[in-house]
């Protein structure tokens, strides 16, 4: 095993500088675009009047046991409004580019939609969310991931209270807040081949729940529909 690391190692120091770009330095303008163009239309019993889109754009960071992955801007979209007088929502669209991986040797972290969704806020939390996350690297199968679509992280969002939940704008209405996830058990990576060790070791997995942070400081614009 010690030699499989090792040679492992080397061979992804060796590929590390053909993988993915450094992070674009942050804009000076704090307040993001918003596109609105991924937002689903509501249900065809939607009652009129009551739908709306909503756009979020966050800066995220995943802690897992102590070591900080900056995984940069995070999109979604979703729309929510009333059906038959009950709430009700319809999930449009996440994206995420590959973010770096400190001390990764070159890979990459991409996170994906994991197929289930839910905003409706309540006392016990902002909302939920399934995902999973794809490990990019020229050494790495692209099957190589935490989590999977059949599998995926369930992260339960609550709120932040280091970045209050702030109005910027009435019209159009938007928002600031942060949140966090410090439950988030993490598994070992699936599908990476001969490299699957490698990749557990130097990601520390799997790493159980409460030795973990998903955090996110977010931005959402909305839009009626």
């Amino acid at each position: 095993m010690r030699r499989l690391l090792a040679a492992a190692a080397a061979a992804l120091s060796a590929a590390a500088l053909v993988v993915l770009p450094s992070p674009a330095s942050a804009a000076p303008d704090p307040l993001p675009e918003f596109d609105f163009s991924a937002c689903p239309a509501p249900p065809a019993n939607a009652d009129p009047g009551t739908w709306r889109c909503e756009a979020f754009v966050a800066q995220g960071t995943l802690t897992i046991d102590g070591r900080e992955i900056p995984l940069g801007e995070i999109r979604l979209t979703f729309s929510e409004g009333k059906v038959d007088g009950k709430y009700a929502q319809v999930f449009g669209e996440m994206r995420h580019a590959p973010a770096r991986i400190r001390d990764g040797f070159g890979a990459g972290m991409q996170l994906r939609y994991g197929g289930y969704s839910d905003f409706l806020s309540n006392d016990e939390r902002r909302g939920e969310l399934d995902l999973y996350a794809v490990l990019r690297h020229p050494l790495l199968p692209k099957g190589c991931t935490i989590g999977t679509l059949d599998a995926p992280l369930h992260s339960v969002v609550k709120d932040d209270p280091t970045v209050p939940f702030e109005v910027i704008s009435q019209n159009p209405t938007t928002v600031k807040f942060g949140v966090v996830d410090s439950q988030l058990a993490l598994p070992r990576t699936t599908g990476c081949g001969r490299l699957e060790p490698v990749a557990d070791h130097l990601l520390g997995l799997p790493s159980a729940s409460g030795k973990n942070t998903f955090k996110q400081v977010t931005y959402v614009q909305f839009k009626p529909l």
